[in-house]
């Protein structure tokens, strides 16, 4: 782990996507957090010694999921696919499959395995397995604040976690998606999924992987501050005030509007993946955050973990 001191910085951004504005001033205290994300070896160790199972290797309950079709409640996680040809990328649906048997130990599937990827980032990991994990560590997950914190390594509004270019001079910083997603991917980092943790150069404080390879969970539940500056309730601005030590919206807060029937609430992802690109999702920066349903797993979210004080 390293140890990062108490600082305030500018979190969100004004300029890529609305619910990472507006920019504002957060102070946050001193914490410690993991170097890079949670490897396969690291959750291997877990589970041999606790004997957690998954959410991705539980059959949901139809009963939770309003709608679910008939034949559907198996035990499985979200995979991508490249797609062949260009298709609407308002349709995740074109590259996301529900496969039988995909886990953390079979990330593409029942035929898959993680011998060659022990140092990869562990994938097919909900809220609650990266909790569980947290907890068996003796650590927590950090806050939107303080993983942004993080990222940024010291750097103040820059775009990125090392500045305000994305490739600059061509050089390839982080495992992302270079060319027009999701059907044509030019490899220029060299990997097509997943990385090894630590392939790229560390931002300022000496953490790896903060951009790309994998989104990351938070503690925090989503709050679309957007939303709540469009109905008269702005969030600080960074002209008003320090925040300190925010801890994100509330639980109900977090139900996704658009999904009344399905009630799942929704934690922060943050540092994008191997599948931001910049015709798609430009995630990858430290100021980017989504929204994710607290049950999901896919072949692109992990963790990382923190001790605070």
């Amino acid at each position: 782990m390293i140890a990062l001191p108490p600082g305030t910085f500018t979190m969100g951004s004004e300029r890529f996507y609305a619910d990472e504005a507006p920019c504002r001033q957060v102070r946050v205290g001193p914490f410690r957090i993991d170097r890079a994300p949670v490897t396969n070896r690291d959750f291997a160790r877990f589970v041999a010694e606790t004997g957690h199972i998954t959410t991705a290797e539980v059959a949901p309950d139809p009963a939770d999921y309003p709608g679910m079709l008939d034949g559907m409640a198996y035990a499985g996680s979200l995979v991508f696919h490249r797609t062949a040809t260009p298709v609407d990328v308002r349709d995740p649906s074109q590259w996301w499959s529900f496969l039988a048997g995909a886990d953390w130990r079979h990330p593409l599937g029942p035929d898959s395995g993680i011998e060659e990827l022990e140092e990869h980032p562990v994938v097919h990991v909900s809220h609650a397995d990266a909790e569980a994990y947290a907890a068996w560590a003796g650590k927590s997950l950090p806050t939107e604040a303080e993983w942004e914190y993080a990222a940024r390594g010291g750097l103040e509004e820059a775009e990125f976690a090392w500045g305000d270019e994305l490739a600059p001079g061509g050089a390839m910083l982080a495992n992302y998606w270079q060319g027009l997603f999701p059907f044509a991917n030019q490899l220029l980092d060299g990997w097509e999924r997943t990385s090894p943790v630590g392939s790229y150069p560390p931002n300022g404080y000496g953490l790896v992987d903060m951009i790309g390879n994998v989104w990351e969970w938070t503690a925090d539940w989503y709050a679309d501050r957007s939303r709540s500056a469009r109905k008269g309730k702005p969030a600080p601005s960074c002209c008003g005030g320090i925040e300190v030590d925010p801890r994100g919206g509330s639980r109900g807060g977090s139900l996704d509007p658009a999904m009344q029937a399905m009630r799942i609430p929704r934690k922060v992802l943050k540092g994008g993946s191997h599948l931001c690109a910049a015709n798609y999702c430009q995630r990858y920066r430290p100021a980017a955050r989504h929204p994710q349903m607290v049950d999901s797993s896919t072949s692109h979210i992990g963790f990382r973990c923190i001790l605070r004080g």
